[in-house]
């Protein structure tokens, strides 16, 4: 039996203090723009400080932006001897070197789950919300980086596709997805949970995505299977995978005295907190789905961020990148 991890709305909010109003609950577009100069002091790029979950030995193989070739000169002291063009210095017989620029653009797709199994929250914010946040931050830094940005936008019964740009329009259009289908979510939906969403979302990245992406991948990874990691793998190949595992406390420690609702994607059925031997049986299965996804750091070689819904995400983005103590 899967947790579903459906929140009512009662008990997200009654769980929810410092949020205030429906905060917590949703977003709105001002939130998502406010993230702009809070975005600072992480990166997704290759360089890392040592502190940092994407460097070393937790991280992918991290290509870093390429070099463009710019011009051949006369050798100056101090250039590296490995950048001798010897065909033209014997040629000239005067030693010359080329020079290389790096490659500035290195494009980012940022896949961003908004399925009725990230309606769930006990302390600071839903997951769709955190989800939300994150989407926004990762949108924001990249675009004052001066690279392009797309997004991937998904729910239980649609895909959103919109490919890099280098323009403020297109982070506002991301943002827009997010915030569309973020605010659509309820407690007392009729959709159904589609758990092939995030395949078909990791799919849409393979189409969009050439060589040497940055893709960030924002969920909880309900329904993650051997496909999913097969998709994760493919992407990897050739681009630089940042996983951010979304999570509530309650996905290690489920507290006794709250009902919650389980479900296999078609029965359901409500556990009540009282109900201890059920509640560890649909605890572990949750720290079982969790760890089967934090081992993609050593399976896989693609860093997992664990991003928890109680905790404000620019603090935990910026510890785990290491940019506190840069």
């Amino acid at each position: 039996m899967a947790t579903r991890d459906r929140a009512r709305a009662g008990v997200a909010r009654r769980q929810a203090p410092s949020v205030g109003g429906a905060a917590g609950v949703h977003v709105t577009l001002e939130d998502l723009i406010r993230m702009r100069p809070r975005a600072r002091g992480f990166s997704f790029l290759p360089k890392q400080p040592i502190e940092s979950l994407l460097a070393g030995r937790h991280a992918s193989r991290m290509r870093g932006r390429g070099l463009n070739f710019e011009e051949i000169r006369k050798y100056l002291p101090g250039d590296d001897i490995r950048t001798i063009d010897w065909k033209i210095t014997a040629r000239t017989r005067e030693t010359h070197v080329r020079v290389y620029t790096e490659e500035r653009d290195r494009p980012a797709i940022i896949v961003v789950d908004q399925r009725i199994n990230m309606f769930f929250g006990t302390v600071r914010a839903l997951k769709s919300v955190v989800a939300a946040e994150m989407a926004a931050l990762g949108a924001w830094r990249v675009f004052d980086e001066g690279d392009r940005v797309g997004a991937i936008v998904f729910n239980d019964e649609e895909t959103v596709e919109v490919r890099p740009q280098r323009s403020r329009r297109t982070v506002l259009n991301i943002l827009h997805q997010v915030l569309s289908q973020n605010q659509a979510l309820r407690a007392d939906s009729s959709v159904q949970p589609n758990r092939q969403a995030l395949n078909q979302a990791l799919s849409s990245v393979a189409r969009l995505a050439g060589h040497d992406y940055i893709v960030a991948v924002l969920s909880d990874f309900d329904g993650a299977d051997d496909e999913t990691t097969r998709l994760i793998t493919r992407l990897a190949i050739h681009n630089d995978v940042v996983v951010f595992l979304i999570h509530d406390p309650t996905s290690r420690m489920i507290p006794s005295g709250v009902d919650l609702v389980v479900s296999d994607g078609r029965l359901q059925a409500e556990v009540r907190g009282t109900q201890g031997k059920i509640r560890e049986q649909v605890q572990a299965f949750s720290e079982e789905r969790a760890a089967r996804i934090m081992d993609w750091q050593t399976s896989l070689g693609v860093p997992v961020l664990p991003i928890s819904t109680a905790e404000d995400p620019v603090d935990q983005l910026i510890r785990l990148t290491g940019g506190g103590r840069r």
